[in-house]
Order: C-alpha cells, then sequence, then structure tokens
C-alpha cells in the first residue's frame, strides 16, 4: 500500500489527504516530525518538507501541487464529474490560482506561524527551535487572518464553490488550511457566516471524517471542531 508522510497540523498534508480521500485512495499515514531531518525521510526528500506520497515501487512524490497534479494526470482524468480539476484550461488556471493562495500566501500569513507557535515549539527541543510562544508572531498572524476570511467569505458567497461550479482542489486547500485554525480556535466563525456555510458543506463530506477524529497531544481542540452543525 502506497505510503503518505504527514503531519496532522500542516495544511498540504491535510489538502493531500483530503484529495485521496475524495478518490477513494487508501494509504498507509506516517506522521513525520521534520525537524528531527530523519535520514530516511529525507532519503524521499532532501527538502525535508511535506507531505510525501511513495507508492508501492518506493517513487516518491513530494509536495502538495505535484502531488495533487500526478493525482489529476493518472486517476483524475477517469473521474468525470467527480473530477476535482476542471476541463476547460481557463477554469483549471483559476483553480490552481486558488490552490497556492491557501496554501503559501495563507501559510506563510497565517497558519504555518500559528502552527510553529503554538504547536510546534511545545514539542521541539530548545536547541531546535523550541521554546515559548512569540507575542508578536502571534498578533501579526492573526491579524491577517481578517484579511483571508474576507476574501473566503467572498469567494463563498460569490460562486457556487470556491472555483465554479463544482467542488475543486481550490475547496480542498482552502478547507485544509481553515481547519488547522479551526481545531486551535482562532477563527470567530460569528464574523464570517457565509464562509462558515462553506465550511459546513466541506465538513460533512466523509472525506473529512478522519481529519476531525484527530488529535494533536497536548493541544485539546475547540470544542466545535468535531460539529458538523457547529
Amino acid at each position: 500500500m502506497p505510503t503518505l508522510y504527514h503531519h496532522t497540523m500542516s495544511t498540504a498534508s491535510r489538502f493531500i489527504r483530503l484529495v485521496l480521500a475524495e478518490y477513494g485512495f487508501q494509504t498507509d499515514l506516517v506522521e513525520e516530525q521534520t525537524w528531527e531531518k530523519r535520514k530516511e525521510f529525507l532519503a524521499f526528500n532532501p527538502a525535508g518538507t511535506l507531505p510525501v506520497y511513495v507508492d508501492d515501487n518506493m517513487r516518491a512524490l513530494c509536495g502538495p501541487f505535484i502531488i495533487s497534479e500526478f493525482i489529476d494526470e493518472t486517476h483524475g482524468v477517469l473521474k468525470r464529474d467527480r473530477r476535482l480539476f476542471a476541463e476547460d484550461p481557463f477554469q483549471r488556471a483559476e483553480i490552481r490560482r486558488l490552490t497556492e493562495w491557501f496554501l503559501q500566501k495563507m501559510e506563510q500569513d497565517v497558519t504555518k506561524p500559528l502552527v510553529r507557535e503554538r504547536v510546534h515549539k511545545l514539542i521541539i527541543p530548545n536547541g531546535l527551535g523550541g521554546g515559548a510562544p512569540d507575542s508578536k508572531v502571534l498578533r501579526t498572524a492573526r491579524s491577517n487572518i481578517r484579511h483571508h476570511m474576507k476574501y473566503l467569505t467572498w469567494l463563498s458567497g460569490s460562486r457556487q464553490w470556491l472555483a465554479g461550479d463544482r467542488i475543486s482542489y481550490a475547496d480542498l486547500s482552502a478547507a485544509a488550511a481553515v481547519s488547522v485554525l479551526d481545531y486551535l480556535g482562532e477563527i470567530d466563525w460569528n464574523e464570517y457566516p457565509v464562509a462558515k456555510e462553506w465550511y459546513q458543506r466541506i465538513k460533512s463530506r466523509p472525506s473529512f471524517r478522519p481529519l476531525l477524529t484527530e488529535r494533536v497531544r497536548g493541544i485539546t481542540p475547540v470544542s466545535h471542531y468535531a460539529d458538523l452543525d457547529f
């Protein structure tokens, strides 16, 4: 069975897990602590980043964009109306743009710094970057949440799904990022009712269930995290 090296609080990892689940893939999950720089993991991906998908022939695909494009080219094109990519080139460009927005722009502005300060620093040894959270970094990231949630509200309010009429990689990448922030209780959903309705639709899909049952050691999720009708 293929193996996916991931981390529970990695947006990119969650995105690929959602993609695989939507297409009915089964994989062995190995949670990787990238700061440990394990030789076995670096042999698959010298960059030391997540996620990494290793197929039954021990061939490695590294990174969310590479993995998702490969899955679409090998399996997505056969799914017809269940394909998570578009047939039209311009529509594919829009899906790619939004997927990049949530996996890179939002990751750098919000998700990555919050996860680093609130999750990773609690378990990383001091000599490797662990320690007390940086309050300045937290304030900046939390301020940036509003910008991204307003954009998500506009997208979900003006389209049936974020990139058009069908669910796509754009929705799954956004949901992956939002779910990490929601676990940490960083989103005030009362301020974003339209985005909340979109997230409830995504959250109710079978592909999302495994994410809602997972817990991070030492960090309890917000009370409504696993609630489909929150």
